[in-house]
């Protein structure tokens, strides 16, 4: 057997079988590659050689945006600014029917708009809106589903973590641009799952909420302002070049421990705890970075890439079609793989057949990102919907089917922006990012 075609059997046979036992994906993705450079050198260099790939992958001042970014988010989850959010949230949902999950759902988008992270807008924004919506009637299963709908626009609308990584994997393509063409998307997700909200909002009787004063309305916004001058600050610097993406993260990080010592939602005894909470999960990414490095290699040495884009373009050379079947496959993949991991992996997979229709890698990032989000809201893995069930208090099977009219809005957002460039390249393209 050909060294090559061995190497890419160990690599995806190995990886499928510890997907399958349930072992987790780093791993599973490490020990995988490791077998494949051991059969196509010697164990002494395949070790040597594992070692340096994973240093170099690991090695980058890019990424050290994602650890100041993860601890951010961490900061803003304990520091008392989701609940402001949600205040300012409620102003500018107004009086629709259903408000509170309007609320909610602009809660996400702002939230997630300032730490990046899925995650930590449907435990922080859900734990605090499922009690009230729940006060008011609201079906409980209804309000988790608003939540874990939502809550994946922070993956778009920048900082995000998710962006950053694709940057990386890419090539280089400019961090700044990706922020940028996240935003309209991750608008429009968010507005499709307000008109899916309000027309089931209306079909269950559910009231506006009273209406706000100018008065109100105006303490509200400026209590709310020094938690969105964030958004400001960090990626107004980032697009003026005042500071690049990791310097920017790292303003966010003293900026929200700033604000939370203000507002006195953090003591001194609580960052030991903070930080304890955000390396755990910066150390599971930028492992999963490091030993992906080493299939990056094998992939490259094998071929597979060049192997994947000559098949689809044998079956088709039409783009519409092709980006139809990767649409198809990352939604399938996103639903048993978490977001980093299947950037690592498809990206050098998928990148190079749409720059060979000629298609700009930044919107092919907006769309791979958009892709896997959904994928943080369908079982079996999901991370989203695990921790909006789990907020909200109940069984994933009980929120499964109020969720499905939003994923099934979300797909249709999705193809949207596939096939409608402009959409994500419009701002990017307006700021001079993209020439």
């Amino acid at each position: 057997m050909d060294v090559a075609v061995q190497a890419a059997l160990i690599l995806f046979v190995g990886v499928a079988f510890f997907l399958i036992i349930g072992t987790p994906i780093s791993v599973g993705i490490g020990v995988s590659s490791a077998l494949a450079m051991f059969s196509i050198v010697s164990f002494d260099n395949g070790l040597l050689a594992s070692a340096q790939r994973m240093f170099s992958g690991m090695n980058s001042f890019t990424l050290l945006a994602i650890p100041f970014f993860i601890l951010a988010g961490v900061i803003m989850n304990n520091g008392g600014i989701a609940i402001r959010l949600i205040n300012c949230a409620k102003v500018l949902s107004g009086r629709l029917p259903g408000s509170l999950a309007h609320t909610n759902i602009v809660a996400n988008m702002l939230f997630g708009s300032i730490s990046g992270s899925a995650v930590a807008a449907a435990a922080a924004v859900g734990s605090t809106m499922s009690p009230l919506q729940e006060k008011e009637g609201y079906d409980r299963k209804f309000s988790a589903a608003v939540n874990i709908a939502s809550a994946p626009t922070g993956m778009l609308i920048p900082p995000s973590n998710t962006l950053i990584v694709f940057s990386l994997v890419s090539g280089g393509t400019s961090i700044a641009a990706l922020f940028m063409a996240g935003y309209i998307p991750g608008i429009m997700w968010g507005l499709a799952c307000m008109v899916v909200a309000y027309f089931m909002a209306r079909k269950r009787g559910y009231k506006s909420a009273e209406r706000v004063t100018f008065k109100q309305g105006v303490r509200v916004f400026l209590d709310a302002i020094p938690s969105l001058l964030l958004i400001v600050i960090v990626i107004g610097g980032i697009i003026k070049g005042v500071f690049t993406a990791t310097e920017g993260s790292a303003i966010a990080v003293v900026y929200s421990l700033f604000l939370s010592f203000v507002y006195r939602t953090i003591k001194v005894k609580d960052l030991p705890r903070i930080f304890l909470e955000s390396t755990r999960t910066t150390a599971i990414v930028i492992f999963l970075i490091g030993v992906s490095s080493i299939m990056s290699w094998v992939m490259a040495f094998t071929n597979i890439p060049g192997i994947i884009a000559d098949a689809l373009l044998a079956a088709t050379d039409n783009l519409l079609v092709i980006l139809l079947i990767m649409n198809i496959v990352l939604l399938i993949v996103g639903t048993f793989m978490d977001p980093t991991p299947a950037v690592l992996i498809f990206t050098p997979i998928f990148l190079p057949i749409a720059l060979s229709f000629g298609m700009n890698p930044v919107h092919f990032g907006i769309m791979m990102v958009f892709n896997l989000s959904i994928g943080t809201i369908t079982p079996p893995v999901g991370p989203v919907l695990f921790v909006g069930a789990r907020v909200a208090n109940l069984k994933i099977e009980d929120v499964i089917k109020p969720l499905i009219p939003f994923f099934l809005v979300t797909v249709l957002v999705l193809m949207i922006v596939t096939y409608i460039p402009q959409i994500s390249l419009f701002i990017p393209e307006l700021l001079g990012l993209i020439k």
